[in-house]
């Protein structure tokens, strides 16, 4: 059985932004195809991707090792969201389908329900599939696919605080599923502009901890992996 490179390449790029893997780190082929239990092909094809969307950097006659951000390219990386994600609402109330809508609404209801509830251990997972959600919404694969790598970049570089008014901030993600549904485009940018400059206050850089990655096994989940 031969596992595909990309499930390698999310098995690596987790670990990237959990900080099991610190940066400036070293990756070799041996090191990675033994930890996740796979040969060597999958992993040199992932580093490739990794190294793409820049999460790994390749060094003359030093092989591969994990990024290293300036303060600055963290800084950017929320500026990028900031006109990226206004775009994909307004795309989504032009191109969104029943389905997304459906799924949009069923998470706000989720989210208010929580969040008046004070139950928040859930409500960032719920925020990240509401924003993926809407992504995905905007009926542009390039689009989501950007969108998709800049979360994966944040919560590399930085920790998210909860925030303080949980209820509001579901009320902004109900408005915004309101605007895509009327189709109402600029509205939808406007909000979720709105809805993102006020979450900056959340985002705390993270600082790089120096140490060695652990010994325990990641091995690649291959439960949906055909023979």
């Amino acid at each position: 059985m031969r596992i595909p490179a990309h499930s390698v390449c999310t098995a690596i790029r987790d670990d990237i932004v959990s900080g099991l893997f610190e940066r400036g780190s070293r990756l070799t082929e041996e090191q990675l195809a033994r930890r996740y239990g796979v040969s060597r092909v999958p992993v040199r094809e992932a580093l490739r991707t990794l190294e793409s969307e820049g999460f790994v950097v390749t060094r003359r006659h030093a092989g591969a090792h994990v990024a290293e951000p300036t303060e600055q390219e963290a800084a950017d990386l929320l500026d990028v969201r900031a006109l990226l994600e206004p775009l994909g609402a307004a795309r989504a109330a032009q191109r969104r389908t029943d389905a997304h809508l459906k799924v949009l609404r069923g998470l706000v209801r989720l989210g208010q329900e929580r969040a008046r509830r004070g139950q928040g251990d859930d409500l960032r997972s719920l925020g990240g599939w509401f924003h993926e959600t809407l992504a995905q919404a905007s009926g542009s694969p390039a689009l989501t696919a950007l969108l998709t790598q800049l979360r994966h970049k944040i919560a590399w570089m930085y920790a998210i605080e909860p925030t303080a008014q949980p209820v509001e901030a579901w009320a902004e993600h109900g408005a915004i599923v309101d605007a895509v549904a009327r189709g109402d485009a600029e509205r939808a940018r406007a909000l979720t502009a709105l809805h993102a400059e006020r979450s900056l206050v959340l985002y705390r850089p993270k600082r790089p901890e120096r140490g060695r990655v652990r010994a325990s096994q990641h091995v690649v989940n291959t439960a949906s992996i055909r023979n």
